[in-house]
């Protein structure tokens, strides 16, 4: 990790990244020299992702968390500051859904959990490192959205309250950006299509994956690294010019 210094110095947390894009997130930002809190509801895969972290020689912190509650977020921000002093990054990656419901079968229920992981979560997060970044008039936030915020999936379903609470982060994110301008933080969102995580292969049998790789113009799925790489950019001085755009990142899927 010593030879790659993008994030050199940087301070960073990124939620849900015990598993999948948000785990290979964070190992790519400390791959690029960032210090970087792994923080999620699962403890103990969390300590996993940091040890492998620190075992290449990475700096990381292992913190349990659950966004959809603001008790817990505070204790996160907190934890960190503790730590390291300051917040450079925040990636707001935890959210998703582990069903398929059609529409005349989708509770209320169903629908407050949905914005709750996936929306509210990005408030809570964001209004938790505000006052830091603004203080040092610096910062880095990038939220995950989803391409099924922008249009129906060409390959298969789509479950509403998901796709509802990713358009949100969308809007959130560039009316966020607005507001935290003049401290010199950048608030930007990114989009995966449908990403081969372990989550979505249990989650979409491997026709409807077929199918969505083959309506791509460039032919594949996206790869958690992907998404990782994006997320990089966004956080690094080549970016700095860059806030309150959504990026689109799905093989071609989406073009706007």
């Amino acid at each position: 990790m010593a030879n790659h210094r993008k994030l050199s110095g940087e301070l960073a947390i990124v939620t849900g990244a015990a598993a999948g894009i948000g785990e290979v997130t964070a190992k790519t930002l400390a791959r690029e020299g960032a210090s970087v809190a792994i923080a999620d509801i699962n403890l103990k895969e969390a300590k996993r992702v940091a040890s492998e972290i620190e075992e290449l020689g990475g700096t990381s912190l292992a913190i349990q968390v659950d966004v959809t509650q603001s008790q817990d977020v505070a204790k996160m921000v907190e934890s960190v500051l503790d730590r390291w002093g300051a917040i450079d990054i925040l990636v707001n990656n935890a959210g998703g859904f582990n069903k398929f419901t059609s529409l005349l079968d989708i509770t209320g229920d169903d629908w407050d959990q949905a914005i709750t992981l996936n929306l509210k979560s990005v408030f809570l997060c964001c209004q938790a490192v505000a006052n830091n970044m603004m203080e040092r008039q610096k910062g880095r936030i990038i939220n995950m959205a989803s391409r099924g915020a922008l249009a129906p999936n060409p390959g298969g379903p789509d479950y509403l309250p998901y796709a509802s609470a990713k358009a949100g982060v969308i809007g959130f994110t560039r009316l966020l950006a607005k507001v935290l301008g003049p401290y010199s933080i950048t608030v930007n969102s990114v989009a995966p299509g449908t990403t081969l995580t372990q989550r979505v292969i249990k989650l979409r049998d491997p026709a409807s994956l077929k199918r969505i790789a083959e309506a791509a113009p460039l032919g594949r799925l996206s790869e958690p690294q992907d998404i990782a790489e994006t997320v990089l950019f966004l956080a690094s001085e080549g970016a700095r010019c860059i806030t309150g755009v959504n990026l689109n990142v799905n093989a071609g899927l989406l073009m706007i």
